[in-house]
């Protein structure tokens, strides 16, 4: 269910300051908060928001009826405070919210007038089994997970076991002929995973210890399966061969995501960033190529070679580590911003984690109500293609390839936009409402563009590489969903062209045609726009351009979308400067 749970589609709560004008409106936003825990309890429980870790998320018609009616109230009531709103730092807050309820909106009529309502229960509910299942969740709060899964399974009183609900739902909607019934590739990997997500569930329940969770795991283990025989029965025959998205409902993805370009202009742009980065690849290519002593100068052939040169499973986090530090240390010394003292988390996923988020990412802290839990980020194991065959990871996990992914992940990247907000604390409107994916994942990619120069030359050219990615995905995706080229084609483009491992392709094109349609594009569209900000930066201030005052002030504004960010810079940060 793409639009159905509101509060899984934002990130973070923010810790709010309680003076001046983020004091008021950090009230404004509770508005919204309350809607989060009322229909998304899980995540709202994850991000902090207490009182909700025994909740659950449900399935039924009335309930979609009910969001949007709470949606339109929380709309009405959010512009009525604007109204009365003199502070222009609170307006322009009262005016993100407002744009989210608006978003909002729009998302849930064109979900409920295009798709039956298909939900991936076993991923759901492992989110929300995980979510209080964590060594930095106190101790006291972990039992909670047994009471989601006893009401999850419907073994508490009055409940009805969600995976019953969700049938129940898909079946009443399929009387409007005119809807739409999901991906055959989506549901097919959903089917796939499904074993996966319950044995992680278990691996959990055991590893803390929690007494009696054998009876509802083996209920929850027998539901997923009554629920994945009526998908391969009543939906897999009937799934769309075709993956794309209709053109108003792509659009609709793009603008959640923050990508203000339209597919056309991201495709030209794109196409155009991809064939410099393989010009600026093939020089760097050549003189590690001669350093080393190989035949062949092709980026590809070099790259390849590098990638020989894989960590054993041992070394993995320990190169990690040695590389995080090696980066703070030029950090410090160049003075290209403040880093706290306290050490970023790496960590390798599980099995389970692995098939919710297949790809190297940052888990963020719960920023509300945060009692020293930190982000982490997470690196993936192997994961599945078609079938359910084995696929190798090879991207990851050699030298050359731990310096950009650390500094986009962890340091100055996504750690420090995250973990930064709970030690300062922004406005909840800036920190949670005004996020989007183009915003935070153009901070990731801003950040390995400036730390290339300091890179080894192995290091530069994997940092191009992933660059390389980035483009192709800003013009892969709008093709796969313009059916301008096949998903074959896309792989050939991944695995030749930018060197994926094929199942670092298979996730890659996965993500483009169903797990997030138009999210791949934010990386290139948010770094696009930093970097022009950036440059604008330069050009007003001149000699008097700090790059470390100038990546304090980013990170101090929260996760605002670019628009936002550049008004601050230009208002505030420049004359300042």
């Amino acid at each position: 269910m793409r639009y159905c749970l509101f509060l899984l589609a934002v990130s973070a709560f923010a810790q709010p300051e309680t003076k001046g004008w983020v004091a008021r409106s950090n009230e404004n936003a509770q508005i919204l908060i309350r809607l989060d825990a009322k229909y998304g309890p899980e995540g709202a429980s994850s991000q902090g928001v207490p009182g909700l870790d025994d909740q659950i998320s449900s399935f039924s018609a009335e309930k979609n009826v009910a969001l949007r009616a709470d949606i339109v109230k929380a709309e009405g009531e959010l512009k009525a405070r604007l109204r009365a709103e003199k502070d222009p730092l609170v307006r322009q807050d009262l005016e993100i919210l407002i744009g989210v309820t608006e978003r909002q909106l729009r998302g849930l009529d064109a979900e409920e007038k295009t798709f039956l309502p298909y939900a991936n229960v076993a991923g759901l509910i492992f989110f929300g089994e995980k979510s209080l299942l964590d060594d930095q969740v106190k101790a006291e709060r972990r039992p909670a997970a047994l009471v989601r899964l006893r009401k999850y399974t419907g073994m508490e009183p009055g409940l009805q076991p969600v995976t019953v609900q969700a049938e129940e739902l898909f079946r009443e909607r399929t009387k409007n002929p005119a809807l739409l019934y999901p991906a055959r590739l989506e549901v097919e990997k959903d089917l796939e995973n499904t074993t996966t997500y319950v044995n992680g569930i278990g691996l959990l329940l055991e590893k803390y210890n929690l007494k009696g969770y054998q009876e509802p795991l083996a209920k929850l283990r027998e539901q997923l399966a009554e629920y994945d025989a009526f998908l391969r029965k009543e939906v897999l025959p009937k799934a769309r061969a075709d993956f794309r998205l209709p053109p108003a409902i792509y659009r609709t993805a793009l603008e959640n995501y923050g990508v203000d370009y339209t597919p056309e202009e991201l495709t030209k742009l794109a196409h155009a960033a991809f064939a410099d980065y393989q010009k600026q690849m093939r020089q760097i290519a050549a003189g590690v190529a001669k350093q080393r002593g190989l035949k062949s100068a092709d980026y590809r052939d070099v790259i390849r070679e590098l990638k020989k040169e894989q960590f054993r499973n041992n070394e993995i986090l320990p190169k990690y580590e040695a590389t995080l530090q090696q980066i703070e240390d030029i950090v410090r010394k160049n003075h290209l911003l403040t880093l706290p003292e306290r050490p970023a988390m790496i960590v390798i996923a599980s099995a389970a984690e692995t098939a919710q988020q297949p790809a190297p990412h940052m888990q963020p802290p719960p920023l509300m109500n945060n009692n020293g839990e930190r982000g982490k980020f997470v690196l993936p194991l192997d994961t599945k293609g078609a079938g359910g065959a084995e696929l190798k990871y090879d991207d990851f996990t050699f030298a050359a390839a731990a310096w950009t992914l650390t500094a986009h992940e962890a340091r100055p990247g996504h750690e420090l936009q995250f973990d930064s907000m709970v030690e300062h604390g922004v406005s909840l409107a800036r920190a949670l409402f005004a996020f989007n994916s183009t915003n935070v994942e153009g901070w990731g990619l801003y950040s390995e563009w400036f730390m290339l120069p300091y890179m080894p030359e192995e290091g530069k050219l994997i940092s191009l590489q992933l660059r390389l990615l980035r483009a192709a995905r800003a013009f892969l995706d709008p093709e796969l969903q313009a059916g301008v080229i096949t998903p074959e084609q896309a792989m050939a483009t991944l695995q030749n062209d930018v060197v994926c491992s094929k199942a670092f392709a298979t996730e890659e094109v996965e993500r483009f045609t169903f797990r997030s349609p138009g999210q791949a594009v934010s990386y290139f569209d948010g770094y696009t726009r930093l970097l022009e900000l950036r440059l604008a930066t330069e050009k007003a201030l001149g000699q008097k351009f700090d790059a470390g005052r100038f990546h304090d002030f980013v990170l101090g504004q929260g996760l605002l979308p670019p628009n936002l960010l550049r008004k601050a810079v230009m208002e505030d940060f420049i004359p300042k400067q």
